[in-house]
């Protein structure tokens, strides 16, 4: 807030020394003045905008700016856009300007000069030009809109129309046979809807445990021709929608409409209907009902579901909502991660609850065992593999670093037989914090690679603590050059990052924790190879999903290339290898961001001759290239690219964008330049954002031959 202050009144004292030239220092002025300030300031025209810009800088009024000007408005510029490390070098990049448009040496550049350099290097004049529009190809209307819809979701439609008739079938089947029973005359249609409702819950109960099924959707993903019939990448969606309806009629009606009518029916009419022998044959009041082993169960597993269910939710796992201690441990990722193993008391009580039914005496009749066999049976082998599996995968750490913005970089070996697909996530322990918390990260190297790498943002108890233990075994650069802690291990070789020397030497061989990992598991970015185009976009670590597929495209490059022939690279590399365009948009709030996958930009850069990726780095704190707080940097960052080939916020060979993408230019930019095909959007990061990105690939696709399939990560 002060730096935005501190520019308004330079912004304010420019436009003062250009009308009233008179005055040294102007404390006020009239509302016409300022009516007239405020017309200069909105105006859109580059001319204009230029003229406030070269006030500004031009402070004594003599229509020169100095070097010392160009110095002090960098810093202010660096200021308002909170970039701290281009204000510590604003004396270089004021002499790199001074050196481009003064090499006479005068000392001094006119507003000529300057209008002609960021002219040319923010390309105002282009700035949201869109090379296609949406267009409508077919007639349009209700059938146009319900064409689409099955087109987009076929696989949802059909398992969702299988669940519903399944549910339908079964409720439907008991609300008759308990229609036609003597407690009908009782309890009436409450005990139908209630025990067609008990039914479907034990559907639903049995269902709810495959989407978590982990190792088998990753099989069924990766290597069958299920995986495209079903939609897997909702079945965490589908984990939560099954239990819901059922849970809330079934308990619902028993405690508001079929328990009140059992202990308030007339008593002779209930002792005619022969329910007398289920409770001790005499009419059970309200109260006993609730508190028998029936309705105890019944409501401590509500009780548990709704706590599970709200520990789960978006808030509540990424400890967005702060409780006052001592309830601050009652959010967060271990609060979701222990309230969903409550479900082992949960089935308990399930079982037990359908034992001890009224109304029901036969053992065939209590079926709820029945349909929670074989999907436990599952989930338990599925526990029971990925524990002997993570027990025989500890990995050895090989190289640490800890990263600006606190993001911790882990490269660890490979355990045998561990293969995976660019897009997959694996779980890891370390037993030294818990023994019990497994935490899911996506995997940042590529299948190819000798290693296995994650990046983890250090925003939680447990990240926390991994944090704290690696930074005391990472050491800064040598020399104190600027740059993140890092430590590796060399196989025996002498480390080139020096070991703290209060370390014990027990320590200094054994310096990194021990770690588990267990998977690899399916994500839907594992899917990118079934498009010719990929649009990945990720916000801040949001993009570790898609180094990893970068890294493999790289690599495949790197092998394929020279095999490929001059004119048909691009044919030839998707016949073999999969995608033959990538289009990556990263976008961060921090430029210290661009340190975690710097070394991976730069190799793309560098390799990728074909230029098969394309790279978009946005910070999003910096205001938009077209405005006068950012047109300095604009200017600066452009020169520092041609002379040296180094963007000056992100230390890579990528060029750092300002502010947010015109995504509506984005897609039409690229339904332009790959008509006909099918384009993989795989996003992973907010809400908001998916939405108006599916959104807009619904309505290019709707609307233009490309089509645009949308993807989004859930964690």
């Amino acid at each position: 807030m002060q730096d935005s202050k501190e520019f308004a009144g330079e912004l304010f004292d420019a436009l003062a020394r250009r009308k009233l030239k008179h005055r040294q220092r102007v404390e006020w002025i009239s509302y016409d003045e300022l009516r007239d300030f405020w017309l200069q300031i909105s105006d859109q025209n580059f001319d204009s905008r230029m003229q406030i810009f070269f006030d500004m800088c031009d402070k004594d009024l003599d229509g020169l700016i100095s070097e010392a000007e160009v110095k002090e408005v960098i810093m202010l510029s660096a200021s308002e856009n909170k970039l701290s490390k281009l204000k510590e070098r604003a004396e270089e990049y004021a002499a790199m300007i001074m050196e481009e448009l003064d090499p006479q040496r005068r000392g001094y550049i006119e507003l000529w000069q300057l209008e002609s350099l960021i002219q040319g290097t923010t390309g105002i004049g282009n700035y949201g030009q869109i090379l296609v529009q949406p267009r409508m190809f077919c007639g349009s209307g209700l059938v146009r809109g319900i064409c689409y819809v099955f087109i987009e979701h076929w696989q949802r439609l059909w398992v969702l129309g299988l669940w519903l008739l399944a549910v339908v079938c079964l409720f439907s089947w008991k609300f008759v046979q308990y229609k036609n029973q003597s407690s009908f005359l009782v309890a009436g249609y409450c005990i139908c809807v209630a025990k067609g409702a008990a039914e479907t819950l034990k559907l639903n109960m049995a269902l709810i445990l495959l989407p978590v099924c982990r190792n088998s959707i990753t099989w069924l993903r990766s290597t069958s021709a299920v995986g495209s019939l079903i939609p897997f990448d909702d079945n965490i969606n589908f984990h939560k929608a099954t239990i819901f309806l059922g849970v809330v009629l079934h308990g619902g009606v028993h405690l508001t409409c079929d328990f009140p009518r059992l202990a308030n029916s007339p008593r002779e009419q209930f002792m005619a209907a022969g329910l007398a022998g289920d409770f001790g044959n005499r009419q059970p009041t309200y109260w006993e009902l609730v508190k028998s082993i029936e309705g105890v169960t019944g409501i401590a597993m509500v009780l548990i579901m709704c706590v599970a269910f709200v520990l789960a939710s978006g808030r509540s796992r990424r400890n967005l909502v702060k409780l006052p201690w001592p309830l601050h441990r009652l959010t967060g990722f271990n609060a979701f991660w222990y309230s969903h193993h409550l479900f082992i008391i949960v089935y308990t009580m399930l079982v037990l609850h359908s034992m001890f039914l009224f109304l029901k005496h036969d053992w065939v009749d209590k079926t709820a065992w029945m349909y929670l066999l074989l999907p436990t049976l599952l989930y338990m082998f599925e526990r029971t593999f990925s524990g002997l599996r993570a027990g025989y995968s500890t990995v050895q750490i090989l190289k640490a670093a800890i990263y600006p913005g606190n993001v911790l970089s882990l490269d660890m070996t490979k355990p045998p037989g561990f293969k995976y697909q660019s897009g997959m996530y694996i779980f890891i322990k370390c037993p030294s914090i818990s023994p019990f918390e497994w935490h899911p990260f996506s995997i940042t190297s590529a299948p190819s690679d000798d290693f296995v790498s994650v990046h983890i943002r250090i925003s939680g108890d447990w990240t926390g603590e991994m944090g704290k233990i690696f930074s005391k075994v990472c050491e800064p650069p040598v020399g104190n050059k600027s740059g993140p802690l890092k430590a590796e291990y060399l196989f025996g070789l002498q480390s080139r990052f020096v070991l703290k020397l209060d370390v014990s030497p027990y320590f200094r061989w054994n310096r990194f924790p021990k770690l588990l990992i267990d998977g690899p598991y399916g994500a839907p970015a594992q899917d990118y190879k079934k498009y010719d185009v990929l649009l990945l976009i990720g916000l801040g670590i949001g993009a570790t999903p898609f180094i990893s597929i970068l890294k493999d495209i790289l690599n495949n490059i790197k092998t394929t290339e020279p095999k490929m022939k001059p004119l048909k690279k691009e044919s030839s590399f998707r016949k073999i290898n999969g995608p033959c365009n990538a289009y990556f948009y990263w976008l961060t709030k921090e430029q210290g961001s661009f340190e975690w996958f710097r070394g991976v930009m730069n190799e793309i850069a560098e390799l990728d001759h074909s230029a098969l990726i394309e790279m978009h780095n946005y910070l999003t704190s910096v205001y938009a290239e077209d405005d006068a707080r950012s047109a300095l940097i604009t200017m600066v960052q452009a020169l520092h690219l041609e002379k040296n080939g180094v963007d000056i916020l992100s230390g890579t060979r990528v060029r750092t964008h300002f502010a947010k993408p015109n995504w509506r230019k984005v897609f039409g930019n690229l339904a332009s330049l790959h008509p006909n095909a099918r384009i993989g959007v795989f996003f992973c990061g907010s809400k908001i954002l998916a939405r108006e990105l599916d959104s807009l690939a619904r309505e290019y696709s709707h609307n233009q031959a490309t089509k645009f399939d949308f993807h989004k990560e859930n964690f």
